[in-house]
């Protein structure tokens, strides 16, 4: 699906392509659903000419605990000198401040310039109701930057977070959500599957109130829109954010790719992985214009952690949008039948989902679809 975006597609032929891979498990069931997009890469067909050598990396709150380091410098230099992609699990983030600790997911994207976080949410014909939206979230920017202070007025305290947004980060996301949308639709009209004829793109933020911040990003995209002929095939809409939330829940059909700002993407990506039953079965990956991470968009889960009934399917569909965008589109593609397989045919299926059936059964059963 997305990579042309990056227009590397690779070429098929007889010499087998041996791909290194960075496994980031960090906290929680992140150790258990990535050793499963271990096991769907290893099990691909031999007609892919892909092999793959797997590098064991650490990050995490439980490592910070440990070391009072959340991301070493050596995983990001293993990540930048030895790897092809990265699978990245889940962290477990406090709710309250911890001193010197933030979040290593959070860090890893600033520092291998990962600036958009793609998440695809597609529900499975006959499960559910119908969804085929892709929200691009940016990825650098917003309230992430993480700039805050706290000072006293009048002997009360006040917090104050700086939200930031640039003309730069903007045009590249918005670059990647328009490249994105003209991508989908030549899947469809090659014969792909989709509940859309043609292309849309969404813009949402909230400018009616922050007119400097939201506003630069709404005016920047459609700067860019209306400034390339080629993107003429796209609907250009948008959206502010509230009513987004509203429209995605009354209507999610109507929605093909929608762009946000950092914050309102991250609300935006997992609201919608309810529209698709579980965050379980929602991918994402985080990518720049060289290097693609696929992480599942769930958390840690600390309260299943252990028991051998986190989902994997989120993981198993991250590991195929991280081939995507590596440009190996046939391969992933045929994960992603594997897991609808799967998924259609509704038998093996985790506690998330209303199953009884643990990880290994689920891995096992997408495998077998091979």
């Amino acid at each position: 699906m997305l990579s042309a975006v990056r227009n590397n597609v690779r070429s098929y032929s007889t010499a087998v392509k041996t791909l290194k891979i960075g496994l980031i498990p960090g906290d929680g069931i992140g150790r258990e659903v990535i050793p499963a997009g271990k096991q769907i890469l290893e099990a691909l067909p031999a007609e892919h000419g892909l092999k793959f050598e797997f590098q064991n990396l650490d990050a995490g709150f439980e490592l910070f605990k440990k070391t009072g380091v959340a991301l070493p410098d050596a995983t990001v230099e293993a990540l930048k000198q030895n790897c092809d992609g990265a699978l990245f699990g889940a962290v477990s983030s406090p709710t309250t401040k911890v001193e010197g600790y933030s979040s290593p997911i959070v860090a890893l994207r600033k520092k291998m310039g990962l600036y958009a976080n793609v998440r695809p949410v597609k529900s499975v014909e006959g499960i559910g109701r119908p969804v085929d939206m892709v929200i691009v979230r940016e990825n650098t920017e917003d309230l992430y930057i993480k700039e805050e202070r706290v000072y006293e007025k009048d002997g009360q305290k006040i917090a104050e977070a700086i939200k930031r947004i640039s003309e730069n980060a903007t045009n590249k996301i918005g670059k990647m959500a328009l490249e994105i949308a003209l991508q989908r639709q030549a899947v469809r009209e090659l014969g792909g599957t989709s509940l859309h004829s043609k292309p849309s793109l969404t813009v949402t933020h909230k400018s009616n109130v922050l007119a400097l911040s939201d506003g630069l990003f709404r005016e920047t995209i459609k700067k860019l829109y209306d400034s390339n002929p080629k993107y003429a095939s796209i609907e250009y809409k948008e959206q502010i954010v509230d009513s987004m939330v509203y429209r995605m829940f009354r209507e999610p059909e109507i929605f093909d790719v929608v762009v946000a700002p950092n914050l309102y993407g991250d609300i935006l990506s997992d609201g919608a992985a309810a529209l698709v039953g579980s965050l379980g079965v929602v991918p994402s990956a985080n990518v720049s214009d060289d290097f693609a991470i696929g992480e599942p968009c769930h958390g840690s889960a600390p309260d299943i952690e252990g028991k051998g009934i986190s989902n994997p399917v989120a993981t198993i569909r991250s590991t195929a949008l991280m081939l995507e965008f590596m440009g190996y589109p046939k391969a992933a593609a045929q994960i992603y039948a594997a897991v609808d397989s799967s998924l259609a045919e509704d038998k093996i299926k985790t506690p998330d989902l209303n199953g009884k059936s643990t990880t290994q059964e689920v891995v096992d059963d997408i495998i077998r679809r091979f």
